[in-house]
């Protein structure tokens, strides 16, 4: 194989991971975000024995107790309560750091191919102007 159809393959792998490590940072963004959403938007929790349902505040601005204190006392507390908001922010951690060691290594596979075959570059014109130099 010659050895720039094997950069040019060695550079496309790199672009592939690149690629998929900024997916992956991106699904973590988007779990970032829905931690948000949960965290700061008001919702409705229903009642047991209620026609209508209660207007809840959002649960990262509330002073309301959490679901611990049982739905009669506090209906919104069972409806969206903490663990579901840390599930989503534990679950954004691996992904984020497979994203960014994934991005990471496709940048740097890139750029030290990049770096390499300029350094052979400037050697052959080296080497030219040594042997034009000779002459």
């Amino acid at each position: 194989m010659h050895p720039q159809v094997f950069d040019m393959r060695f550079r496309e792998r790199g672009r592939r991971t690149t690629s998929f490590g900024f997916g992956l940072l991106a699904v973590a963004a988007v779990l970032w975000v829905w931690c948000g959403v949960l965290l700061t938007t008001p919702y409705e929790a229903d009642r047991t024995y209620a026609t209508n349902p209660v207007e809840c505040e959002a649960r990262l601005f509330t002073d309301d107790g959490t679901a611990n204190e049982g739905p009669f006392k506090d209906p919104c507390g069972d409806e969206r309560d903490w663990p579901e908001a840390l599930a989503l922010l534990g679950l954004s951690v691996p992904v984020s750091v497979g994203g960014a060691v994934l991005l990471t290594y496709g940048l740097i596979g890139v750029r030290v191919s990049e770096h390499a075959a300029e350094l052979a570059r400037l050697h052959e014109l080296a080497a030219r102007d040594k042997g034009e130099a000779d002459a």
